[in-house]
Formats: structure tokens, sequence, C-alpha cells
């Protein structure tokens, strides 16, 4: 055996190791840091890079306008301009063009998941319409419809339609038959078994849905616009590119990124809540 060593704790005893506060050193990763607050920083660093090279190698106005000259642009527009009676122009139409969409997606899906000779008509029948460019479709519109706001609402619906019906009647057909079967079995109708149980199953999908299409209802309204119309973002687009007014068109364009995050942002809230307990959504709590 071999004797203990002098400086080894009593037997019976544990041998504490106390640290200092300086030998813990906690490390904060970037990824550890808020979202906001990395693109925020990322945005605004590439925001300077942006006004310092174009004021350092005296970038002309008409190619390429500094921040802080769209910036004005946008003050100016909105204070003595035209820009709050454009931008309700465009917002109307992505609103009434995505609510329709909404309706409409919804209610075929419920239709076409609940029914096999539904699905064989209609879904190719719906495939064959996407297929066909929504861009060449609005000059048709514009012909029916006039150079009024109803050409662009159901270019816009017609836009954000597709990915509506598509993720809802994939969420609609991913209840459990068990299930179904169960409510059957207890007398539920078709109508308890499409609001308790297949409705609320489609949620999340559904809502995946409406954040596509929100996104390509802002690209559908502008598209319509520039076709042909009389107010709107994009007709004010079109009439700075006449008269070379690029700091206008980079206005316009940070308009239109703004609706889009809100949209976004709305429904990403909205389903939150909604879908409260799908995975997602908790990982993204979790996260956040």
């Amino acid at each position: 055996m071999t004797a203990p060593s002098p400086h080894s704790p009593p037997p019976g005893r544990t041998l504490t190791v106390r640290r200092e506060a300086g030998d813990t050193v906690n490390r904060r990763r970037l990824s550890d840091l808020p979202g906001w607050l990395l693109s925020s920083t990322t945005v605004l660093i590439l925001l300077t890079i942006w006004e310092v090279s174009v004021r350092t190698f005296d970038v002309s106005v008409i190619l390429f306008p500094a921040p802080t000259r769209i910036v004005e642009a946008l003050v100016e527009g909105f204070t003595q301009g035209p820009f709050l009676r454009h931008t309700w122009v465009t917002l109307q139409e992505i609103i009434y063009g995505f609510g329709i969409a909404v309706v409409a997606g919804l209610l075929v899906a419920v239709w076409v998941s609940s029914s096999r000779l539904a699905e064989k008509i209609v879904l190719p029948i719906v495939v064959v319409l996407q297929t066909v460019p929504k861009v060449a479709l609005a000059p048709l519109f514009l012909v029916w419809f006039g150079f009024g706001i109803e050409s662009k609402i159901l270019t816009t619906a017609l836009i954000a339609f597709f990915p509506i019906l598509v993720n809802a009647t994939l969420g609609f057909n991913s209840t459990s038959g068990d299930q179904v079967n169960m409510m059957r079995s207890f007398g539920a109708t078709r109508l308890q078994i499409l609001t308790r149980l297949r409705l609320p199953t489609a949620v999340p999908s559904i809502i995946a849905g409406l954040d596509v299409a929100v996104v390509l209802s802002v690209i559908g309204a502008i598209v319509a616009e520039f076709v042909g119309s009389q107010a709107g973002l994009g007709y004010l687009i079109i009439a700075s590119n006449t008269s070379l007014d690029v700091a206008t068109m980079f206005a316009a364009l940070v308009v239109l990124s703004v609706i889009g995050l809100v949209l976004h942002y709305a429904v990403v809230l909205g389903g939150r809540r909604l879908a409260f307990w799908s995975e997602e959504n908790r990982a993204r709590s979790v996260a956040n």
C-alpha cells in the first residue's frame, strides 16, 4: 500500500475547490445576440458604407443616390408630395386582393380536401391556371376592368391564391384517419369534424401559406400597377423613372419594403396566437 500524500484531504472529507470570480470567463457569441439587433446593426453598417462610397467617389444622384438623399425624398414625398395618396392606393390593392385570396383559397381547400371528385376536377384546373404567368394576364384584366383599382385587386388575388390553396389543402389532408373515424363513431357531423379536428390541425399549414401569400400580394399589386395604372407606388416608380428621379424610386421601394415587413410580421404574430401549440412556434418562443 502506498502512503497517503501529505497534501491529500483527510479520510471522509471531500476536496472543495474554490474559484475566484476571475476564473470563470463567460464568452458571449454573436449568435447569442437578439436577431433584431444583429440585422439592424448589419443594415446600419451597409448604409454607412453606401453613404461613404457615394460621397467619396462622387457618384451621380441619377445613377445611385446616397441614403441621406433617399431619406430626404421620403420626407418630402410624405409631407409635400403624393407619397401618402399613392401608398394608400397600393395598400388597398394589397389588402383587398389578399383578403379575396384568403377566402377563396380556404373555401376551395375545404372543398377539395373533402371530396375526391372535387380533387380530381378542380386541382388540375388550378395547376394549369397557375402555370400561366400573371404578368401575361394583367393586360387582359386591364382591358376587362380598366385602369382602376379592380384590375390590380384581381391580379393580386390570383398571385396570392395558389400558396394559400396548396398549404391549406396539405393541412386539411394531414388529419389522422383514426381521429376522423373516432369522431364519426361518436356521431360527429362533417361540419363538427371540420371545425373541431381538421381546421385546428391545418392551422400551422394555413399560416405558412398566408405568410407566403401576403408577400406575393405586394409583388402582385406592383406588377399590376406597372402594366397600367393611374395611382399607386408602382405608378410612382414608373413616373420617377421617366423623369430620372432615382431617389424617389428608391424611396418608393423603401415604402414597399416596410409594407411587406409589417404584413409579414402581422401574419407571423397572428399565427403564433392561433397555433401556439405547434412545435415551430414553441421553438421560436424559447429562442426569443
